[in-house]
């Protein structure tokens, strides 16, 4: 049997009470949620049907809209003093088996106030209610949505809005695992390999990759640093030497120099 049952009084927000019941059984199942238009087929005894329903869920939500108490009967009395009224019969069986009851108070519907509520129903002004506003309709149900999932582990377990989230969440890990290891990883052909040179980085790495290098090597910005290198003939050296401001030549020249032993 359905674990939510939807109690609501024809003639007081009956379009409330359809888009919850519509709302709750996309979310958990139509199989978890009782609504008397939808959930009784054609030919079953109704009356038997509702009390079997109440009897054996797990959580009835009273939807309470501003006329609940004053939709008047055939007999021109408020239908809730009529020991009759299916709505009233609805909630008093729930209270008496202990069933968890959560008013619903539709748009402007203040919090019930006992003396306008029979004997039988009295403990409904004690319980925590929910609101439902159609200007808020989303965020509402969503709310109530997530109350029944938390208080029933059996709804929970069948959360479709949970299982969408979990879904998103692991979709998005697996997205950021991906794009990390992008970032990071070098496919087999991505680096031509030159020995004593510079090869270019195609992959997912970019910058300069140096083999084995023989001699100086710039690969940024600015003057090149350089060892001291000498070159020149017998006649002279010149000597070559850079810094950040520039490059420094300068030449010296040599003397053959003999001494008296013909050094």
């Amino acid at each position: 049997m359905p674990d939510v049952f939807v109690n609501y009084r024809t003639g007081d927000e009956e379009s409330a009470a359809t888009m919850i019941a519509r709302e709750l059984s996309r979310r958990f199942g139509p199989e978890q949620i009782f609504f008397a238009s939808d959930s009784i087929d054609a030919g079953r005894r109704f009356p038997m049907e509702l009390v079997r329903a109440v009897e054996e869920c797990k959580a009835l939500l009273a939807v309470i809209g501003p006329r609940w108490a004053e939709v008047q009967g055939a007999d021109g009395r408020p239908a809730l003093e009529a020991e009759q009224d299916w709505t009233r019969r609805e909630i008093q069986t729930a209270l008496d088996r202990g069933i968890l009851v959560i008013p619903v108070l539709i748009g402007k519907a203040t919090r019930i106030d006992r003396a306008v509520l029979p004997d039988d129903l009295r403990e409904l002004a004690d319980c925590q209610y929910r609101r439902f506003d159609h200007r808020n309709a989303e965020s509402d149900l969503t709310a109530l949505g997530d109350t029944l999932a938390r208080l029933l582990p059996d709804l929970g377990a069948v959360d479709r809005n949970a299982r969408e989230s979990r879904e998103r969440a692991e979709a998005k890990s697996r997205k950021k695992s991906t794009q990390d290891a992008g970032r990071t990883r070098i496919r087999t052909g991505d680096v031509k390999s030159v020995r004593g040179g510079i090869a270019n980085l195609n992959g997912d790495l970019s910058g300069t990759f140096v083999n084995e290098p023989q001699g100086p090597v710039n690969t940024g910005r600015g003057h090149q640093y350089n060892a001291p290198h000498f070159q020149g003939d017998n006649t002279g050296v010149q000597f070559t030497a850079g810094d950040n401001s520039g490059t420094v030549h300068q030449r010296f020249e040599r003397e053959r120099r003999r001494s008296d032993d013909g050094r």
